[in-house]
């Protein structure tokens, strides 16, 4: 367990950032994430890809606390949180202006985005970890890079 977190805990933390825009959110879903795979690796009938549960966990995680989020549940923030003047030198513009179009996308083309190009998952990795088809994740994907083309022309 700890040699799987040490390996993809900060991976999944960034994608989980993404997904929500919130650091501290997502360090939460990616800890519960490792929590429950902890708690329930006795269970498990298949222990030969935990990295597989604990990302479909996370991503599950991403998509109740966006819910909660939409709801308006109290303690979540809207906005990102405000950077460091350190942090923000070292991301370049054109880099903030990607996740912020990423950001803007619907939650079903982020996600396949994220997951099939920031996590290198296959598209039928990312139809299982979506829990869609093959072809959804195909369109799902299509759609969002045309969408991030037309966001990032129409911001220059």
């Amino acid at each position: 367990m700890t040699a799987l977190y040490a390996e993809h805990g900060l991976r999944l933390v960034r994608l989980a950032v993404i997904m929500l825009g919130d650091r501290a959110t997502a360090e939460d879903v990616v800890q519960d994430a490792f929590l429950g795979l902890y708690r329930r690796w006795d269970s498990l009938t298949d222990t030969s890809h935990p990295l597989a549960y604990v990302r479909a966990s996370v991503m599950n995680g991403c998509r109740s606390a966006l819910r909660r989020r939409s709801r308006g549940a109290v303690g979540l923030f809207t906005e990102p949180p405000a950077e460091s003047a350190e942090a923000r030198a070292l991301v370049s513009e054109e880099y903030r202006a990607v996740v912020a179009a990423i950001r803007r996308l619907p939650a079903r083309q982020r996600e396949a985005l994220l997951l099939r190009y920031y996590l290198d998952m296959t598209e039928d990795e990312t139809a299982r970890a979506m829990g869609v088809s093959r072809g959804t994740v195909k369109s799902a994907t299509s759609r969002a890079l045309a969408a991030i083309g037309r966001i990032l022309k129409e911001e220059s």
